[in-house]
């Protein structure tokens, strides 16, 4: 039994007596004991695959800022590594992949993931959980296949992903392989997740933007169909796509329990978009944390009469950023909770 069910009562759409509040990227170096225990660690990859401190991580933003959800802490590089393609972290550069897929050969060499590789992250939801005690439900979490596929084609971030959108239009067989290995690990990966026990799963296609409507609905959005028709009789499942309003009307027909917004959809339309029996979730810009607390209130609660009361998450648009003020998360958590509709 959950002390606090705000979170999944708003992802089945049952009435909640205020919009329930979790933020991505919630666990970072905004909070103190964040950078304590990264310090302690001795560093991220490190700090992700000790089972012990990722729990730590993962249960420190209910306590210091009151959401009403946790989200394990890990990341979404975990499936390539778990398939045979590990990664690196840099602190100024972020991830990187010393090696990468550049021909169907390296697809070949490639593994779908199982729980042998990624143990540690099922260790760390064991941990969590009995950290939580009931206090709010626990969020799993992995990379959708196209996002995972840019990084393991391109190696690293990119504002073009032009070597990853190279393989998907001049190869598009050896791409179906890639993106149907990976798809595969991470259904497998998600549902291991909820057998260890979380509550409910979003998948994060950051970089869904980086391509046109037409080529993301041909290669991507079946591919999403796969893994929520795979899992949302197990639990709730939440669809991130950053960038993807171009496609809002095919990710709604998929039929996840939420959709995550990010800041350039406009609430109202997204609502007539999505229909009436799918959750919202979103979607302040988290550069609107740098404001003073005016500003902060002002704008927070525009967002929430835009987006109403009836099945409604209260989130950022995108992760937050690691140099916002932890009193400013907090003051914008304190103007959420307070809010009446």
């Amino acid at each position: 039994m959950l002390k606090n069910n705000l979170f999944l009562d708003a992802l089945e759409g049952r009435d909640t007596e205020r919009a329930p509040v979790w933020l991505m990227r919630q666990a970072g170096r905004t909070l103190k004991e964040y950078r304590e225990l990264r310090a302690q660690a001795g560093s991220f990859i490190r700090l992700v695959k000790t089972p012990q401190y990722a729990a730590e991580a993962t249960v420190q933003p209910v306590d210091i800022l009151g959401v009403d959800a946790a989200i394990l802490f890990s990341d979404i590089l975990v499936i390539p590594e778990a398939m045979g393609l590990p990664y690196e972290m840099e602190e100024t550069k972020g991830p990187f992949f010393p090696k990468t897929v550049c021909s169907e050969h390296d697809i070949h060499q490639l593994k779908i993931a199982s729980g042998d590789e990624y143990g540690y992250v099922m260790e760390a939801i064991c941990h969590t959980l009995k950290k939580l005690d009931g206090r709010v439900p626990l969020i799993g979490f992995c990379g959708a296949p196209w996002t995972l596929f840019a990084y393991m084609v391109e190696g690293k971030g990119s504002k073009t992903f032009s070597k990853a959108k190279k393989m998907l239009f001049s190869e598009p067989g050896a791409s179906e392989k890639l993106l149907e290995k990976i798809t595969m690990s991470c259904i497998s990966y998600l549902k291991d997740q909820v057998k260890a026990g979380v509550h409910a799963v979003q998948i994060f296609d950051s970089w869904a933007g980086v391509l046109g409507p037409y080529h993301y609905q041909k290669f991507v959005v079946p591919y999403l169909k796969t893994m929520v028709d795979e899992l949302k009789t197990l639990v709730p499942v939440i669809l991130f796509c950053k960038d993807a309003h171009h496609s809002l009307e095919a990710l709604a027909a998929l039929g996840p329990h939420a959709l995550g917004l990010d800041w350039t959809i406009d609430p109202v339309l997204a609502r007539t978009v999505a229909g009436e029996r799918i959750t919202l979730q979103g979607n302040l810009d988290p550069c609107i944390l740098y404001a003073g607390e005016e500003v902060i209130k002002e704008e927070t609660e525009r967002m929430l009469r835009r987006f109403g009361k009836k099945r409604y998450i209260c989130n950022l648009g995108h992760g937050v950023y690691p140099d916002v003020e932890a009193e400013k998360i907090k003051f914008f958590i304190k103007t959420v909770k307070n809010f009446n509709f």
